[in-house]
């Protein structure tokens, strides 16, 4: 199968207390961003497109040494809005589309290729990998059915109470079937809290049109934290040091 990847660096994560993009907070000396487009590499996966907002040129000269294009996202409008910036630069793809967020630095390429390897096997058009966490406060939920098959994601700000109370969620990284991926985001609305573009809402318009949507679930839950503090990226520093590949 062809393998594309779509790493969203758009970001100012403000919660980080500074000036400087989220995904350029550095471990060990090297950005955060710069983690995730090796786990890729890693895992086999090219072409990269490396979603760029916020301080754009900051954020391309920090990847300069990595083999990846980029795409602008110019305004703020969701992570659908993010993906759909990629489209051009992937013009003719088709295979699996893989999404990431540039500030989860402790994946492992070797969960990677085990996730797209599933995603693949399964024949589904979308899968989007899981994780259990003790408080899943600000994560989009995992709404199953009562045989287990994924429903949909439904982001924090919109969840009901029962569904804030599911502790399975959304890390963030997705296989799409590329074609299947960016015709159904031309058709998203943004009729939500934010006013934006969700990618999640991709899962739910899928599955109403009869394509197949799964859900993959991470064993160390560690591995898809997102950094947006100082606290946690010192604990995913920690993270990374004790389980360098």
């Amino acid at each position: 199968m062809n393998r594309a990847a779509i790493i969203l660096a758009a970001g100012q994560g403000t919660r980080m207390k500074s000036d400087l993009p989220k995904v350029l907070h550095e471990i060990d000396g090297i950005p955060m961003v710069r983690y995730v487009i090796r786990a890729v590499a890693a895992a086999g996966v090219d072409p990269t497109v490396v979603v760029v907002g916020y301080q754009a040129e900051r954020v391309r000269d920090a990847c300069a040494q990595e083999t990846v294009d980029f795409a602008l996202q110019e305004e703020q409008l969701g992570t659908g809005h993010a993906v759909m910036q990629a489209r051009d630069a992937l013009e003719g793809f088709k295979g699996t589309a893989v999404i990431l967020a540039g500030d989860v630095p402790g994946l492992r390429a070797s969960t990677l290729r085990g996730f797209i390897d599933a995603h693949e096997a399964s024949g589904a058009a979308a899968t989007v990998l899981t994780a259990r966490l003790p408080d899943p406060t600000g994560y989009g939920r995992i709404v199953r059915d009562d045989e287990g098959a994924l429903l949909r994601i439904v982001e924090h700000r919109d969840a009901s109470e029962s569904e804030r109370a599911l502790d399975e969620v959304n890390s963030g990284l997705f296989c799409f079937d590329a074609e299947a991926l960016f015709d159904t985001l031309s058709r998203a609305g943004r009729d939500n809290t934010q006013n934006e573009y969700y990618l999640t809402d991709a899962i739910e318009m899928m599955r109403a049109v009869g394509l197949g949507v799964r859900a993959y679930l991470v064993e160390d839950n560690r591995e898809v934290a997102g950094v947006n503090t100082l606290d946690e990226l010192a604990s995913i520093r920690s993270f990374i040091q004790e389980t360098a590949e």
